[in-house]
């Protein structure tokens, strides 16, 4: 312990000069702190010069990358923004997506609203990069090749009947393959033959764009049967019916018992467990017979 206190036993020499250098050490704070270093630079016009002339080629350079970037961003047509061209825009990941997504269903952006609806791009955004926006025009004069690749702007085609296609025939609209094309077929058959455009809603699998597509090139004209009337059919018949089990075609009966006569399809909503969201399809087979 005596060892380790004799560290801190000075003479009068050496606290002299631990003294001198305590006092040095303040002084050069004090100068680090208050003296104006920088008006050194202010006062030497050479530096200045040399500083303000590095700062003109900085300059320089900028306005030369930014009429670059500005020859870049010239006008185009946003149905072919790829993720490079979405992201340099300011679009997010999602919004490419978005529009990806819909050009891949053969669907075309032709209007700066049209493409802020289909991205969700920000009003900001929008009025940014809409004046570089470039539509082909074709509407009025459309070539040969944009009426092929572009049908809503070709002049509308001669349908085929929705009942005599075939699933090679289905499977040139876009979106329908082998298992799509052979499921309509078999639902068809299954039906007797479609009544109407709408009973392809119940094809499992057909999004509302395919069926948009397929009725572009399809529909029903070979198929005239006569409907039922809804105050006079029987049990069985009903239940020979599509959409129709057992329980339901039983309801209907014992509600037009109760009611005496049902006067308008929008009644069957008032049935427990109607399926009253495929009235549109029922209303192929059944009808009410205005007597009065």
């Amino acid at each position: 312990m005596s060892n380790w206190r004799s560290h801190f036993v000075f003479n009068r020499s050496q606290q002299n000069g631990i003294f001198v250098l305590v006092v040095v050490i303040i002084v050069l704070q004090l100068v680090y702190f208050f003296y104006p270093f920088s008006s050194e630079v202010e006062k030497n016009p050479e530096e200045l010069k040399m500083v303000r002339e590095m700062q003109q080629s900085v300059d320089s350079l900028k306005q030369v990358a930014a009429e670059k970037n500005s020859e870049a961003i010239a006008p185009f047509n946003p149905n072919f923004i790829s993720d490079f061209k979405g992201y340099m825009l300011g679009m997010s990941p999602a919004e490419i997506d978005s529009l990806h997504e819909f050009r891949s269903r053969d669907l075309w952006v032709n209007s700066a609203e049209e493409f802020q609806e289909v991205t969700g791009v920000s009003d900001s955004l929008l009025n940014i990069i809409a004046p570089l926006f470039k539509f082909p025009d074709f509407r009025g004069k459309a070539s040969k090749e944009n009426k092929m690749s572009k049908r809503a702007f070709s002049e509308p085609l001669s349908k085929a009947d929705l009942n005599t296609a075939t699933a090679e025939e289905l499977q040139q609209v876009n979106g329908i393959g082998e298992k799509l094309s052979a499921r309509i077929v078999n639902y068809r058959n299954s039906l007797g033959g479609f009544r109407g455009e709408v009973q392809l809603k119940d094809v499992y699998g057909l999004t509302p764009e395919v069926v948009e597509r397929v009725l572009q090139r399809f529909e029903v004209q070979t198929m005239t049967v006569e409907k039922l009337d809804l105050n006079e059919v029987s049990l069985m018949q009903l239940t020979e019916l599509p959409f129709f089990n057992y329980e339901q075609a039983r309801a209907l009966i014992k509600y037009r018992e109760e009611v005496g006569e049902i006067k308008s399809m929008e009644e069957l909503q008032q049935i427990k467990n109607f399926p009253f969201e495929k009235l549109d399809r029922i209303a192929l087979y059944l009808t009410i017979d205005k007597k009065n």
